[in-house]
């Protein structure tokens, strides 16, 4: 394992097996995001999107919760800088990286780290976890996604309630409007998320890669245009697959089908 961030409040560790963790460390202040750390976050996953080595992402946060947004006693350094610079921009990031990000999500998920957790592709909640958007308390301007992407995720209607009153959408109620892929008790969540982890990293790597970029850049089309898309993408795969290719597909399956089933 290695650890990165000169600071130590964002962590990367590495395993042999293909999955890499990332931790925003600062559990004093409920992983409140200074401007470096945003950087370094970012940097992370430039990192680790560009080593081979790494399948599968998994981000969380120290301590009481998963990330509590901006740290409002350094806004104006925030929010005044330049918001433009998408090397720095973590959203922007994790939006480019090419490998699965899985959020392990406990505690408190507000505002910008309410937009990370929306970055991420998938998303294990423990129990009590809560999302909650204070961009209209507080007066900021969202521009990490969460206006747009929070209302194809839950309803225009229910995220117009979440955004606008500023009221918690629980793990539970975020379950079942399908922004969360599973709840879990806060002793399980990183056993589950692992096993996510492990359940891709089975899987046909250059495949998996493919399939998270269809879907994504899919959603961002009309289904008309996102059909086409997934199309032209398959015939330009197959176009580019060997003989040698198609033998092993056909050697797998094969050997899946001479398996006997197993007995109840």
């Amino acid at each position: 394992m290695d650890r990165s961030s000169p600071e130590k409040l964002i962590l990367v560790n590495r395993e042999p097996n293909g999955i890499a963790f990332v931790t925003i460390n600062r559990p004093k202040s409920l992983n409140s995001l200074t401007r470096a750390m945003m950087a370094d976050l970012a940097q992370a996953f430039k990192t680790l999107d560009r080593d081979e080595s790494v399948r599968v992402i998994v981000l969380s946060g120290s301590g009481r919760a998963f990330c509590s947004g901006v740290d409002l006693t350094a806004a104006e350094d925030v929010f005044k800088g330049d918001v433009k610079d998408v090397e720095a921009d973590p959203v922007v990031q994790m939006e480019r990286c090419r490998k699965p990000i899985i959020g392990a999500v406990a505690g408190f998920a507000i505002t910008a780290g309410f937009e990370i957790a929306l970055a991420c592709d998938i998303l294990i909640a423990a129990k009590g976890a809560k999302f909650i958007d204070t961009h209209a308390r507080f007066g900021i301007f969202p521009s990490w996604g969460l206006s747009q992407k929070l209302p194809r995720i839950i309803g225009v209607n229910k995220a117009r309630e979440v955004s606008l009153t500023a009221m918690p959408l629980t793990a539970e109620e975020a379950e079942r409007k399908g922004l969360v892929n599973h709840v879990v008790d806060g002793g399980e969540l990183l056993k589950k998320t692992r096993e996510i982890a492990e359940a891709i990293l089975k899987n046909n790597q250059d495949l998996v890669l493919r399939y998270k970029s269809v879907i994504n850049d899919g959603l961002k089309l009309d289904l008309g245009h996102a059909l086409a898309l997934e199309k032209e993408r398959a015939h330009a795969y197959y176009t580019g697959m060997t003989k040698e290719q198609f033998k092993k597909m056909q050697e797998f399956i094969a050997g899946r089908s001479s398996k006997k089933p197993s007995k109840l």
